[in-house]
C-alpha cells in the first residue's frame, strides 16, 4: 500500500477520480432532472399512487432478504470449507463451481422455466429466489474466498490445540473476521436481486407478485410513453439501494479492498 505525501500528487489524483467518477455520475444527474421535468413533483406522486406499489416493495424486500440470505450462509460456508478445510476434491469442485460465472441468466431461462412449471412454483416468489440465490453464489464464492485465504493458518491451528473444533472455530474465528466482506456480500447480492428484472418479468405472472423493477411499465405502453414517470419510479426505486450502501459503506470497501489484495 503506498501513500501519497506531496501536495501535487494529491491534486492529480484528485483529479483523476473526478474524471473517474463524471461518467457514472452523469446519469444519474440526468435522470433526477427528468424525473422532474414536465409537472415537478407531481410524478413522484403519480408513482405513489399505484395501489400496487407497497405489494411490489413487499415484494423485492422478501426476494431480496431471502436471496441474501441463502447467499450469505452458503458462501461463507463454501468459502471457509475451499480455503482452509483438507477436503478431497475441493479444487475440482471449486472450478466447476467457476464454471457457473460463464452462464447468462437469459441462456438458462428455458430450463428454469420448465423446472419452476414442473415444481409447482411457477407464479411463486421461489421461482425468482432460488435462481438468483444459484447464480450470485459462484462470483461471491470466488470473492470470500481469497479473503478467508488471508486468515492465517496459525490462527486456527491454536485454536484447534487448544481443542476447538472445526465448528467452532468457524463460529468464534472466521465469521467474525469475514464480517467486513460479508457487508460486500450483502450489498452486491442486494444490488443484482432488487435491479433483476428477467426473472420477476417471466416467472412472475400475478399482479400482486409483481417487484419494483416492473413500476416503469405503468408508464409506457402502446400508447402512452411517459418517461418523466418512468424516470420518477426508477428513482423511487433506486432509493433503498442507496440507503443500504450509505449504511454499510465503510466494512463495503474494506470487504472488496482486502478481498483484493489477499
Amino acid at each position: 500500500m503506498f501513500e501519497v505525501k506531496s501536495g501535487s500528487q494529491k491534486v492529480i489524483i484528485q483529479i483523476l477520480t473526478t474524471l473517474l467518477v463524471i461518467p457514472y455520475l452523469f446519469p444519474l444527474v440526468v435522470m433526477m432532472q427528468g424525473s422532474f421535468a414536465g409537472q415537478g413533483i407531481e410524478n413522484y406522486r403519480a408513482v405513489l399512487r399505484i395501489e400496487l406499489l407497497p405489494y411490489f416493495f413487499r415484494n423485492s424486500i422478501i426476494i431480496a432478504s431471502a436471496v441474501i440470505a441463502i447467499v450469505y450462509v452458503c458462501t461463507i460456508l463454501s468459502a471457509f470449507g475451499f480455503a482452509k478445510l483438507r477436503i478431497r476434491g475441493k479444487e475440482i469442485v471449486f472450478w466447476v463451481l467457476m464454471a457457473a460465472l460463464t452462464l447468462p441468466e437469459v441462456v438458462i431461462l428455458t430450463p428454469l422455466f420448465a423446472t419452476a412449471s414442473s415444481t409447482g412454483l411457477y407464479d411463486t416468489l421461489w421461482s425468482v429466489i432460488l435462481p438468483l440465490s444459484a447464480l450470485q453464489i459462484p462470483f461471491t464464492v470466488l470473492l470470500c474466498r481469497n479473503y478467508i485465504t488471508g486468515i492465517p493458518d496459525e490462527l486456527l491451528e491454536s485454536a484447534r490445540i487448544d481443542g476447538a473444533t472445526t465448528l467452532q472455530v468457524f463460529r468464534y474465528i472466521v465469521a467474525p473476521l469475514t464480517r467486513p466482506i460479508g457487508a460486500a456480500i450483502i450489498v452486491l447480492t442486494l444490488i443484482t436481486s432488487w435491479n433483476d428484472y428477467l426473472l420477476p418479468l417471466v416467472f412472475l405472472q400475478s399482479d400482486q407478485l409483481q417487484t419494483v423493477t416492473l413500476v416503469p411499465q405503468f408508464f409506457v405502453s402502446q400508447f402512452n410513453n411517459d418517461q418523466t414517470k418512468v424516470l420518477a419510479a426508477a428513482v423511487i426505486c433506486a432509493l433503498p439501494e442507496v440507503l443500504a450502501y450509505l449504511l454499510m459503506q465503510r466494512n463495503f470497501e474494506r470487504g472488496l479492498t482486502a478481498g483484493a489484495l489477499k
